[in-house]
């Protein structure tokens, strides 16, 4: 008899890795973490504050339950759900244009991974291009999937992360690419492509025929002069021409721009034969969104509300990333973009002393402060890993996160600012 009772599955599963923040979060409960615990400040949050903000509508309490709602919803979503999502889009960004949204040009989802997958799953075989830095989530996103080809495309922390309407050109027509997933706002730098500059995007993706994907999840979270020149919410489809023919597809959903992560309910807006496309993959890849929250939704896709939301966000985090940027400063954290959008500071340690100069071991000894934080280096995005043998230039880099309450926010920075003292 064997003196083990483990199972092997080694052949039979792939290993399957834990993104970034997950990574994070891993080897903070591992010291006593948890959710709720007042004695921790977790900077490395990647979920907003979800209580009520001065100036935003009431915060929903309770739900409704119709007995009608315990049946399956429809994959693509709700109807009626489908429908508010286009008005809001119309409302927002497409007052007097020739081509409105419907119902038919969206489709829900249960979070934005999940749409974000439908998405990959629809894609034909293509190079994707994708930014470095961006969002943990998108390494693993791109190599599940094997049908297409995974480009890098740098932003120089010299160029503060931007990427100007020529370098997109010369990507595209250097590396042949066919689609480019981004998130705009940034996560983690915070940098926004709006007005002319989204714009120019979208004409140059237009004309060589590349598909834009945008991960608009923070689409709310606008600083300085954004929210003033662009109206309270920034999106590509502000500058679709044609809403059929035109290269854009978006995904948005209540998690940050609403405010309920925990409801896990995602949009994805654009041409209608990609909706068919990606609601057909939605059938073998997670079968749809709850019917409860779809149901509980459609009263916060008015404009009214949105547009309240947007508001009471802005001024709320407007003041936590003022005293993000002020404090980071002053303790030696340097700002290579200041954060237009999103909640994040993504801040360099070259100025730091030796021990801490490194996004993992700052990340170690913050955790000895019982202070999270996320390393640079994650967001180095490697499907594949196919460039573990390079060092990552954003190894002296880590995110801070702005989403907490601000006294956590100000105490985390307290906690970072006495351990770079004492290094």
């Amino acid at each position: 008899m064997s003196d083990t009772t483990s199972t092997d599955f080694s052949g039979a599963y792939r290993a399957v890795p834990r993104t970034g923040v997950i990574y994070v979060m891993g080897e903070a409960s591992r010291r006593g973490f948890h959710y709720g615990n007042p004695a921790w400040c977790n900077l490395g949050q990647g979920a907003p504050e979800t209580g009520p903000l001065p100036g935003s509508a009431p915060r929903i309490e309770t739900i409704h339950i119709d007995p009608a709602r315990h049946e399956y919803a429809p994959v693509g979503g709700l109807w009626e759900l489908r429908e508010a999502v286009a008005a809001l889009y119309n409302a927002r960004y497409r007052k007097g244009m020739p081509t409105q949204y419907s119902a038919d040009n969206v489709a829900i989802a249960a979070g934005g991974r999940p749409g974000l997958t439908r998405i990959a799953a629809a894609l034909d075989s293509v190079h994707l291009g994708h930014l470095l830095p961006d969002y943990t989530a998108y390494a693993e996103l791109l190599e599940t999937f094997e049908r297409f080809i995974p480009i890098p495309l740098v932003v120089k922390a010299e160029d503060g992360f931007h990427l100007s309407p020529q370098k997109l050109r010369q990507h595209i027509v250097g590396a042949g690419l066919g689609a480019i997933l981004m998130s705009n706002p940034c996560n983690p730098t915070g940098r926004v492509v709006r007005g002319g500059e989204l714009r120019a995007f979208i004409d140059i993706c237009r004309e060589l025929s590349c598909q834009l994907i945008f991960d608009e999840f923070y689409a709310h979270y606008l600083y300085d002069d954004l929210a003033a020149s662009d109206g309270p919410a920034n999106s590509a489809c502000r500058y679709v021409e044609d809403i059929e023919k035109d290269p854009v597809v978006i995904v948005d959903g209540l998690t940050k721009n609403w405010r309920y992560p925990g409801w896990r309910l995602s949009w994805t807006v654009g041409p209608k034969a990609l909706i068919d496309r990606v609601t057909s993959a939605g059938s073998y890849l997670d079968g749809g969104a709850p019917h409860l929250t779809q149901a509980a939704a459609i009263p916060l896709l008015t404009q009214e509300l949105a547009d309240r939301e947007a508001r009471a966000i802005q001024a709320a985090f407007g003041d936590k990333r003022a005293v993000l940027v002020e404090r980071a400063r002053a303790m030696g954290l340097r700002f290579d973009n200041l954060p237009q959008g999103a909640f994040y500071g993504f801040v360099s340690l070259d100025d730091l002393p030796e021990p801490l100069r490194d996004g993992m071991d700052f990340f170690k000894a913050a955790l000895e402060r019982e202070v999270i934080v996320v390393p640079g280096e994650f967001f180095d995005v490697d499907p594949g890993k196919r460039r573990r043998h390079i060092p990552s230039r954003l190894k002296g880099y880590v995110r801070l996160s702005f989403g907490p309450e601000k006294d956590a926010v100000v105490e985390g920075l307290r906690r970072l600012d006495a351990m770079i003292r004492e290094a």
